[in-house]
């Protein structure tokens, strides 16, 4: 595990920040690719879309960290901020801004933002994949002790280690990483079946924020609870919930909509089946 992978000169060229364009990278390009299988011409938009959701998006997820995670130390040391190579991503905020600024971005082209948000969300999923890896090299997003010999030792340049010292940690953002690629194979499975418009990227909400409810249990990286849970817990509960009636509210619409299409069809075909008959 190696914090830096080289130097140019004195300016150190981290294992994170290589991770993290890896992630943007690998994300467009299977949206690009999805995309453009999807037929509608929308795979030429992916390149400023992808720049336009990855900055908001690590923006956002700097900034859920401070104000969520880290405030207590933040409000003291307002000018480290910025800092990220220090650890401190939260990527509930990076969605949550990623999403906001995809929006307003389908918005001003007249995509259709749900059918977009369906092809572009086993993209998501596997981006941020790749972005655990990234926290691994950083040393961040790391697990509590496990109490036995097993467990990841962290170097003594991260955060981990002057957390914890030498004690082998849950490998909670390695597990992470895992879940998202088997989240990634079941939204590309459901997407291939027959579904409501909207409901493969509330399913990726919703399977994610399962996945990081449980996973919060083995996070060490802080320990600020509120009504039992942690933050991220907290926004995953709700997350969970709101997904669950989304998700059924856009079959319910879909459903409808079929039906009244097909009362649409009977009624324009009884007329022309009566002059037959006549």
């Amino acid at each position: 595990m190696h914090q830096y992978l080289f130097f140019i000169g004195d300016f150190p060229i981290r294992a994170y920040g290589v991770m993290l364009a890896l992630a943007i990278i690998s994300g467009a390009s299977v949206a690009y690719f999805l995309l453009k299988k999807d037929g509608r011409g929308w795979h030429e938009h992916i390149i400023d879309f992808s720049i336009t959701v990855a900055i908001a998006g690590l923006i956002g997820a700097r900034l859920w960290d401070v104000f969520f995670f880290d405030w207590h130390y933040y409000s003291n040391h307002l000018l480290e901020i910025p800092y990220v190579w220090q650890g401190g991503m939260a990527i509930q905020g990076g969605v949550v801004f990623g999403t906001l600024a995809g929006f307003w971005f389908v918005k001003k082209y007249n995509i259709d933002a749900w059918a977009f948000a369906d092809v572009f969300a086993p993209a998501l999923i596997l981006a941020q994949s790749v972005g655990r890896m990234a926290n691994l090299f950083n040393g961040d997003a790391f697990g509590h002790p496990t109490g036995s010999n097993f467990g990841i030792l962290y170097p003594e340049s991260t955060l981990a280690y002057r957390t914890y010292g030498n004690q082998p940690l849950w490998p909670a953002e390695i597990w992470e990483g895992q879940i998202d690629i088997l989240i990634f194979v079941a939204l590309l499975l459901f997407s291939s079946f027959k579904h409501a418009k909207g409901q493969v990227f509330v399913l990726y909400a919703i399977l994610y924020s399962a996945a990081r409810f449980f996973l919060e249990f083995l996070r060490g990286d802080y320990v600020n609870l509120t009504i039992g849970l942690k933050s991220a817990q907290m926004t995953s509960l709700i997350v969970m919930i709101v997904g669950v009636c989304v998700f059924i509210y856009f079959g319910y619409l879909d459903k409808k909509q079929q039906a009244l299409t097909e009362a649409n069809k009977a009624a324009i075909e009884s007329p022309t089946k009566q002059k037959k008959r006549k």
